[in-house]
């Protein structure tokens, strides 16, 4: 019997403890992934006090790849997304998604002459969205292949993806001193000239912490579409803000605030801004030259000296889909491979597409790499690929 009250004592410690000191119970939520802390913030008032500071805490990018086939119904995107949703750390705040145009609305061929199955975007797209918080920024992208670290750690082998069924998700968390807006500029048919006051609107003007702006231009095929991507990219063509990007196939996805409904027919841009005065940025154009590992490394090597720090830093790799194994000679996975070496701990992501929007600039402070006499740099490429480091603040 005294057995028995001992354990019945050692319970109502245990639940006054869990009940009343912060610490225990913050230290216990901290291993808990975000779903999960999410059910335990209901609780008690307590519980979700605790629960909302380990969130905050929680500033670290996240990220879901699918390496795998998928069914005929579902992209392995959409797979992958919903598994690791019930596993991961963060609260995802903005989310960039990129799968391959291919699989993601292509035609699945059956066995035996069955009826092919045709994957529907719009559908897929949806799927990927409500798996995802309600108030978070998408921006979703199809491109012809893919660039992605697999998960589980920074120092994962990034693989260049050239055809077959593939695709990541950037889970970014509210992050201290860092602001993520997603934009969208769609070409007006009845306006030759683009109206600038968007840009402002936009944050992309007038805002003195702005740093790195990801751009991609879709419907490129367009009558008109080249100009129009001069007519956005030429006004932010500044030594002070890092412009990457590149030309995809399409758009899927593009939800936040103050987004509304465009024409599909239409080309135009859509991009992330970051903008915090601790975001460090550079970026480097890999040319058509670049034909071997050595030069490809020496491109790696000038991104280095930027001394961008690699502790709470994302790769990006927009490549043209000329490139790859086909202009290296059959050797695959050159250009990551050659970043992976130079940067062992940064996970790489990105697409090869139809066009690539870079050149060499490095942010740090008032530090730029080369001053151009203020001739602009030229900004649209073809056959080549673009390697981006954007750096978000040394988290605690």
């Amino acid at each position: 019997a005294s057995g028995g009250g001992g354990v019945m004592e050692g319970t109502g410690k245990a639940g006054f403890v869990l009940g009343n000191l912060a610490e225990v119970v913050e230290r216990v939520l901290g291993f808990l992934p975000t779903k999960a802390l999410l059910r335990a913030a209901c609780v008690c008032r307590l519980w979700r006090e605790c629960a909302r500071r380990t969130l905050r805490a929680r500033q670290r990018v996240a990220w879901v790849s699918a390496l795998e086939a998928g069914s005929a119904d579902s992209h392995a995107l959409v797979r992958a997304l919903a598994r690791e949703l019930e596993k991961v750390q963060v609260l995802p705040q903005t989310v960039l998604y990129i799968a391959d145009a291919e699989t993601f609305s292509g035609h699945e061929e059956c066995h035996e002459q069955k009826k092919a199955r045709k994957r529907n975007s719009k559908e897929t797209a949806t799927a990927l969205e409500k798996l995802l918080p309600k108030r978070c920024q998408v921006l979703g992208l199809v491109t012809p292949g893919v660039v992605v670290t697999p998960m589980g750690s920074s120092s994962n082998q990034p693989q260049e993806i050239e055809e077959g069924e593939a695709g990541f998700a950037l889970l970014f968390p509210k992050i201290d001193g860092v602001k993520i807006h997603t934009f969208h500029f769609s070409k007006d048919s009845k306006n030759r000239v683009f109206d600038e006051s968007k840009f402002a609107e936009a944050g992309l003007k007038n805002n003195p912490d702005l740093r790195v702006v990801l751009l991609f231009g879709y419907n490129s095929w367009k009558s008109g579409a080249t100009r129009f991507l001069h007519q956005i990219v030429n006004p932010l063509n500044e030594k002070s803000i890092i412009l990457a990007g590149g030309q995809v196939e399409s758009f899927t996805s593009l939800t936040s605030e103050n987004s509304s409904a465009q024409p599909g027919d239409a080309c135009g841009v859509v991009g992330l801004a970051f903008s915090g005065p601790q975001i460090q940025s550079a970026t480097v154009l890999l040319d058509q030259d670049v034909a071997d590992e050595k030069t490809a490394e020496a491109a790696m090597q000038r991104l280095k000296a930027a001394n961008i720090p690699e502790h709470n830093t994302i790769g990006f790799m927009f490549a043209c889909v000329g490139r790859g194994y086909r202009h290296y000679k059959t050797k695959r996975n050159m250009e990551a491979d050659a970043f992976r070496k130079f940067f062992p701990h940064v996970p790489l992501f990105g697409f090869f597409g139809h066009g690539e929007i870079g050149c060499d600039r490095i942010v740090t402070g008032n530090f730029v790499l080369r001053e151009c006499n203020d001739i602009k740099d030229d900004l649209l490429h073809g056959y080549t690929t673009v390697m981006t480091l954007i750096h978000l603040g040394s988290t605690k």
